[in-house]
């Protein structure tokens, strides 16, 4: 760990919760309002670059022991399998539907195909992004 960063970590703990916060709340309006997946993974994948800047790898990788490759290529499966989904039911590729369900505590939740691929997406867009970040510090 690097010495007289007792700043930047402090602050770094606390706006890398704010900065979780504010990228699921992108992801979540992506559906109705701008956002979605990838801004949503943009602003996920800063708050952990926030971490990788203020702390070291090694710290960061024993806190959270992710291989960010895995994730990026869960993330564009899930992107490509719920895209050939509609491909089950003849329907052209990437179509969307969406249902109503009564939830017990929410009541009734309305659902779209959409959000899961959007998941994949924001899921692709942090790992790739960690993945270079990680890949450029160990040039240096």
């Amino acid at each position: 760990m690097r010495e007289n960063d007792l700043i930047l970590q402090t602050v770094s703990k606390v706006a890398v919760f704010i900065i979780l916060t504010f990228g699921v709340y992108l992801f979540l309006s992506g559906h109705h309002n701008p956002g979605g997946g990838f801004i949503g993974g943009l602003t996920l994948s800063s708050a952990f670059v926030l971490l990788y800047l203020a702390f070291d790898v090694e710290s960061v990788n024993a806190g959270i022991p992710l291989n960010y490759k895995m994730v990026a290529a869960i993330g564009v499966l899930i992107a490509i399998f719920t895209g050939m989904g509609s491909l089950l039911f003849g329907r052209a590729f990437l179509s969307q539907s969406s249902a109503y369900f009564n939830l017990p505590v929410f009541g009734k939740t309305g659902f779209a195909t959409v959000t899961l691929f959007e998941s994949g997406i924001a899921l692709g867009v942090v790992g790739v992004v960690i993945t270079i970040m990680i890949s450029i510090s160990e040039d240096v």
